[in-house]
């Protein structure tokens, strides 16, 4: 007799009018951090994913759509990316992939969640890694606390955030913007993840905005990431002087999603996408 499949599930509110459900087999972690609520559970779809105040952050068989779209376009961008700062992150996926570029030397991982990185390390060990590894150093603070009085510093400035509200809130404004500016050196970038243009276009059209009022050149680009509302997903990049669509280093080996063909074509707008951030 087959055996019969649970019925229990997890829900992501995503939307006043939208849900996404996974059937779970096993809840890991379920807590009250210092800042958010935490859960981490067993899917039969996704594998085993993360959850913050209800919101999925990663599952194992999609993240890697996400963090390498976030992490290698502007880091192959970079003439020489040598120095990174990723905001948020605890997870470990954006560092992983950013310690794939050769030239990378430095790593430094700002995230406010110690139970965060305490459950990455615990549960999710391809993404841990990324903590692990011998260029990255993990800091448990505010990053607006961190970025402030930094100068000329970074080569790539990376936010890995959660939703724009309550303490992530700050990461979408425009003082923020320019403390990462001010931190940055004079080829630096900062990309920052801008949600989904069908769910949230006012968080990708205010966040562009607020770039455009620092950085000179303000690009937007999107992937596909499944289990995030609508499945399209949108990142907004500030540059000092350089044009991101333009790759200038080596390609790390071993990614799934992102290749150079990608890359290009990730800044090929859809018309309503364009139209949305075109007068920002």
């Amino acid at each position: 007799m087959e055996k019969r499949k649970s019925d229990i599930w997890f829900t992501e509110y995503q939307t006043p009018d939208m849900r996404l459900g996974l059937r779970i087999t096993k809840v890991l972690v379920n807590i009250q951090t210092p800042y958010q609520h935490l859960v981490v559970a067993d899917t039969e779809q996704y594998g085993r994913l993360m959850a913050l105040d209800g919101a999925i952050q990663v599952t194992e068989r999609d993240e890697f759509t996400y963090h390498e779209m976030l992490t290698h376009v502007a880091l192959s961008a970079h003439p020489d990316p040598r120095k990174v700062l990723i905001v948020g992150g605890g997870d470990g996926g954006t560092a992983r992939e950013a310690a794939k570029h050769t030239s990378v030397r430095e790593v430094v991982l700002v995230d406010i969640d110690q139970e965060v990185i305490n459950a990455s390390r615990e549960f999710f060990p391809t993404l841990c890694c990324g903590l692990d590894h011998p260029v990255v150093q993990v800091l448990t603070m505010d990053a607006l606390e961190y970025i402030r009085g930094k100068s000329g510093e970074f080569d790539v400035v990376i936010v890995d955030s959660t939703d724009p509200v309550d303490f992530a809130e700050g990461l979408f404004r425009e003082p923020f913007y320019r403390d990462v500016c001010r931190s940055l050196n004079d080829g630096g970038f900062l990309v920052a993840q801008t949600e989904s243009p069908f769910s949230d276009p006012d968080i990708l059209t205010g966040a562009v905005a607020e770039m455009k009022r620092v950085f000179p050149i303000v690009r937007t680009y999107w992937s596909s990431m499944p289990t995030y509302p609508t499945g399209m997903w949108t990142y907004a990049l500030g540059s000092r002087k350089h044009d991101p669509e333009i790759i200038r280093s080596d390609i790390p080996a071993g990614t799934r999603y992102y290749s150079g063909a990608m890359h290009k074509a990730a800044f090929v707008l859809p018309a309503f996408v364009e139209e949305l951030v075109r007068d920002r």
